[in-house]
């Protein structure tokens, strides 16, 4: 750090460009820093830094993060120790790093490879006005950065890392069990569901919390290596139907489902819960654009002549937003739907009999989805887990039926099947053959342009937005997106795609294979920094790329 002490004196008071002069590599002790990005201006994103050591000389052995989902958990668990140090040595206002939240998640934050530990930070260097202040920097980069840095990996509390990799040990196991036992979804016995709020990810913490319990129908147990027999609900495969009066839980229960595809820490009430990790939160989405998406299972002989085998508009409807929704997470893969009726189209869910009788047959170009859901599970392998509070037609379709009141879970199967049995048995509205499409989209480079006059723009405003050249790209309704990193990364795997695979002659699910064979190594291989700080990212999985 001497070399470094001695330029940033040299270039006190200066212009701020001079603190150029202080990228490459400095030495203090086993660690290297290396700065990578010097900003541009005070006002500009902060600097971007590495700091670097060999894994054999610090206190991990190999087996904390040989498998990779305990490579996934050390080097979160480092991340946030690292934020805590940070937070401890009051850096917080000049020295930052990608911090997690509630999910454990694979960032470029802090990697194990190549026999050394990286930790990437960012750090805003100080100026008053467009001076540079020498005295602040030396202070920050060479007496804060090593107290962070030292204090998070050396003297780490391995006993805390030991037990966040046995978690993650368990939640693997956990969803190895799911698999096994042919389920989709796992939620343990005392888990706690709700949120502090609407907007947080904290668990609620009441003295009237109600810890989630499994109906004795539903209940299994789960062997897992070091939490042991762990008891809780298994959701099998098939048509599962969520009922309840309004604001017990019903709502709460589908979004504790559709975040179980992460696995979550300790304490945040979610950590036993494991979803297939396919599963895909489909949702009416008025006004999203749609292109060349074979929407004809659920829509056709649309007014005008207008053909739904290749559909495309700028400006769909609630029912041809859910179709297209559907319709592209099948196109990826996905085994699991998650449908909540308030946030679906009304007439794409369900069509009742006295409106079939009212509006003749040959005049409705919808097929709702309650008529095509045995099939997509039949005939597709294709799950479903809806919740409905005033559609009792879905009572016929289910496999299982789950009752909320006030949050406690019962199974009312057998009750709900004995109901729909004394009811008139409805007719299925269906305009066409189930014959699925082969049609495979392939993306053409022409309709993705990354300039803004004559630079490339991409990157990410908050979790909800893609900037990718002139355009903004709308995630706000892709709601299994749980971070901002992720939205940066997958403006940056859009990037890659756009550059260097996508021809016009390669398919959407091609375009993500190759995504997943170019960051078998890491998340930030897809970055344009690849080799230094990447930028802050975290791995989206292959769903929401393919929604963007």
């Amino acid at each position: 750090m001497k070399q470094l002490t001695s330029i940033l004196h040299r270039i006190d008071h200066k212009g701020y460009k001079a603190y150029h002069d202080i990228k490459g590599a400095h030495t203090f002790g086993k660690y290297t820093l290396h700065i990578d990005h010097v900003q541009a201006d005070p006002y500009a994103s902060p600097s971007r830094i590495r700091v670097c050591a060999p894994v054999e000389k610090l206190s991990f052995t190999k087996d904390m993060y040989t498998d990779h989902w305990r490579y996934v958990g050390i080097t979160d668990y480092l991340a946030r120790v690292v934020n805590q140090m940070i937070q401890k040595h009051q850096a917080n206002k000049g020295i930052y790093i990608d911090a997690p939240s509630q999910e454990i998640l694979e960032r470029s934050a802090v990697v194990i490879h190549n026999g050394q530990l990286e930790v990437r930070l960012s750090v805003q260097l100080p100026a008053r006005g467009r001076s540079i202040l020498a005295k602040e920097a030396i202070q920050r980069l060479t007496v804060q950065l090593p107290k962070i840095v030292q204090s998070a990996v050396d003297h780490m509390d391995m006993g805390q890392l030991h037990e966040h990799l046995r978690l993650c040990d368990d939640q693997h196991a956990l969803r190895q069990f799911v698999a096994k036992e042919d389920g989709l979804v796992f939620i343990c016995d005392g888990a706690i569901l709700p949120r502090s709020s609407g907007i947080s990810k904290q668990p609620l913490q009441s003295d009237h919390t109600k810890r989630f319990t499994s109906p004795k129908e539903l209940e299994v147990y789960a062997n897992l290596p070091h939490a042991g027999n762990v008891r809780g609900m298994l959701i099998k495969r098939g048509v599962t139907v969520i009922v309840g009066g309004g604001y017990h839980g019903k709502s709460t229960l589908l979004e504790a489902i559709e975040q179980g595809v992460y696995n979550h820490i300790a304490g945040d009430g979610r950590e036993y819960i494991a979803t297939d990790d396919t599963a895909m939160k489909i949702r009416a989405e008025d006004g999203r654009s749609v292109n060349g998406v074979d929407i004809g299972m659920f829509i056709s002989n649309l007014p005008n002549d207008k053909s739904t085998r290749s559909f495309s508009t700028t400006n769909a409807s609630g029912s041809t937003s859910q179709a297209t929704n559907i319709i592209e997470a099948r196109e990826v893969g996905t085994k699991l739907l998650l449908i909540d009726e308030d946030t679906s189209a009304t007439n794409f869910m369900i069509r009742d009999q006295r409106m079939q009788q009212l509006v003749a047959k040959e005049k409705e170009p919808i097929t709702p989805f309650i008529d095509r859901v045995r099939y997509l599970y039949e005939e597709e392998g294709i799950s479903t887990i809806v919740v409905v509070g005033g559609s009792g037609d879905y009572l016929e379709v289910a496999d299982t039926v789950i009752m909320l009141d006030e949050y406690e879970v019962t199974d009312v199967t057998d009750r709900a099947k004995q109901i729909a049995s004394e009811g008139t048995t409805r007719q299925a509205v269906i305009h066409n053959d189930m014959t699925r499409s082969t049609k495979k989209r392939m993306p053409k480079k022409a309709g993705w342009n990354a300039q803004k006059g004559k630079k490339e723009k991409v990157g990410a405003k908050g979790k909800d937005t893609i900037l990718f050249g002139c355009e903004a790209i709308d995630l706000s309704n892709v709601e299994q997106i749980v971070d901002d990193s992720q939205t940066r990364a997958i403006a940056e795997i859009l990037r890659m795609l756009t550059k260097h695979h996508m021809d016009g002659n390669t398919s959407i699910n091609e375009l993500l294979a190759r995504y997943e064979q170019a960051t078998t190594a890491g998340i930030e291989q897809v970055s344009s920094y690849y080799g230094q700080h990447p930028g802050d990212l975290a791995r989206p999985r292959k769903m929401e790329i393919a929604a963007a």
